[in-house]
């Protein structure tokens, strides 16, 4: 695959062989992102578990400190008597069948974040073929179905992210953007890095951090030192 020249011109900077400190590997992903546009630097964390085991699941969300740079369209489902709050935390969209309709039948998926109310997950649970696939069904564990659906409103408005195996046993996440320098995109690092250490499931054996890479959207992979998370 042949790569452009910015690319190229990173990779003299980036030691593929090193691993770096967090702070490091961080301040080269966002000074080394070159592209038009603000990039989004992202972590992508290989851990030693087996992801078709039940019990081997990691999973969970967790508010970054500073944001992902991201304007987040939430769309709410719950109850008439929870509408305005939903909308005065910032929900986008709110309502109930009316939307389900919407989706299914206009494809209209205009939102990035879901948020449910308990009592309508039995309608919401309708659209499972639409919005699964999409990674946006919404779950306790993540947070998103919840009785509090303003709480849950403001936190994904406030850079909530959620971070899951794939099935290659690796979770991708953005933390923020490469204009937010070194100090903001390591505080979100540790924080999401925190969040995946206290998931660590009981029956994972051996070396838990296989390796964790930070990239920009167009940049190369920087290789971080996970010794210091003990696990």
């Amino acid at each position: 695959m042949k790569h452009g020249k910015k690319y190229v011109d990173s990779e003299k900077v980036i030691d593929r062989a090193k691993l770096y400190d967090s702070e490091e590997a961080l301040e080269l992903a966002s000074t080394n992102a070159k592209a038009k546009f603000d990039e989004t630097i992202e972590a992508h964390i290989r851990l030693g578990v087996d992801s078709r085991h039940a019990d081997q699941q990691v999973r969970g969300a967790v508010v970054l400190p500073n944001g992902t740079g991201k304007t987040v369209r939430v769309c709410v489902f719950c109850k008439e008597d929870k509408y305005e709050a939903a909308k005065a935390a910032g929900a986008d969209y709110v309502g109930g069948m009316d939307l389900v309709e919407k989706i299914t039948k206009e494809n209209w998926m205009d939102f990035d974040v879901v948020v449910a109310s308990p009592d309508m997950m039995g309608i919401v649970g309708r659209l499972g073929k639409v919005l699964g696939p999409r990674g946006l069904m919404p779950t306790p564990k993540a947070g998103t179905v919840t009785p509090d659906v303003a709480k849950a409103v403001s936190e994904a408005k406030a850079g909530k992210i959620e971070y899951r195996l794939d099935k290659t046993n690796i979770i991708h996440c953005p933390i923020g953007k490469a204009s937010f320098g070194k100090e903001k995109l390591t505080q979100n690092f540790e924080t999401l890095m925190e969040a995946v250490v206290k998931a660590k499931p009981a029956a994972a054996k051996g070396q838990y951090f296989k390796s964790v890479v930070v990239s920009s959207t167009m940049g190369v992979g920087i290789k971080v030192n996970t010794v210091k998370y003990g696990v």
